[in-house]
């Protein structure tokens, strides 16, 4: 019988399985859909995806579905891929107990670089629940990618292919409390070399049925949220809609430039 395509789970993965697999982060995204390409197709290892659900934001719902469309693309155009790709295993934001060490390492950080609130609760994902070393496709062009320059060495994983990690000896450092837990194996290359890649090996067709988008605008990339920016900067603007790419050209020219100075004033306000 074919095992389901999604997982509920709230408990620790030490299954079997899950051990022998590779864990990655997998949003439907980009980045971790090419990532995800790779590790199957190329590599032909089993992979064990991951999926930490928001309900609060607006794109969740959309992010499943994608998941699921990938995933039934991939079991028809490679059926080699049903037995290599573990059913994903699906955990709850706001089931993650905090941690204070965890939230002042990003309050840190983002005294210096403004990276996303999603970087707390992965970290506190990782704490509580994630298999050692679980990959996050941080890649070339990432604003975390430029902060954890100095941070990283490159290893050689169990699959046989090059990825990077935080090194142990920056422990004590916010950088090393948010990232210490994860492997980058996307961390020397960008969305348009992802792209020529994945064009190269024929992988076109999933690629498209990726999503990157937070708010979504009848079930559109909307051009404005963070995903959309980045896409639009990193050379992928042909995935955001025309008319949503001229919205989102006088919002990066207008209102974007006044978010740091802003941000920088309200935290100034919090700290008296």
């Amino acid at each position: 019988m074919q095992e389901p395509i999604f997982r509920n789970d709230s408990t620790t993965a030490t299954t079997q399985d899950t051990v022998r697999s590779v864990p990655l982060l997998w949003t439907s995204g980009w980045d971790s859909t090419f990532q995800l390409l790779r590790l199957l197709l190329l590599h032909r290892l089993p992979v064990t995806p991951y999926y930490l659900e928001d309900p609060s934001r607006a794109s969740t719902a959309t992010e499943r579905r994608s998941i699921q469309r990938i995933t039934a693309a991939l079991h028809e155009s490679h059926p080699e891929t049903r037995a290599l790709l573990r059913p994903l295993r699906v955990f709850q934001v706001a089931e993650l107990a905090r941690d204070p060490v965890i939230t002042e390492a990003l309050r840190e950080v983002r005294s210096r670089v403004y990276i996303g609130s999603q970087y707390e609760w992965l970290a506190l994902f990782c704490r509580q629940h994630a298999p050692a070393g679980i990959e996050l496709s941080v890649h070339v062009d990432d604003k975390v990618q430029a902060l954890l320059a100095d941070f990283v060495q490159p290893f050689e994983t169990a699959g046989g292919y090059r990825s990077h990690r935080v090194e142990s000896r920056h422990a004590g450092t916010a950088e090393h409390t948010l990232f210490h837990h994860f492997g980058f194996p996307l961390f020397q290359i960008d969305k348009r070399a992802m792209e020529r890649e994945a064009e190269a090996a024929g992988w076109h067709r999933l690629m498209d049925m990726t999503w990157f988008c937070h708010r979504p605008v009848n079930g559109k990339p909307c051009g404005a949220c963070a995903p959309c920016v980045y896409t639009i900067e990193e050379g992928l603007a042909w995935r955001v809609p025309r008319s949503r790419r001229m919205l989102s050209f006088f919002y990066r020219k207008l209102a974007l430039p006044l978010k740091p100075p802003l941000r920088a004033a309200l935290a100034s306000v919090r700290r008296r």
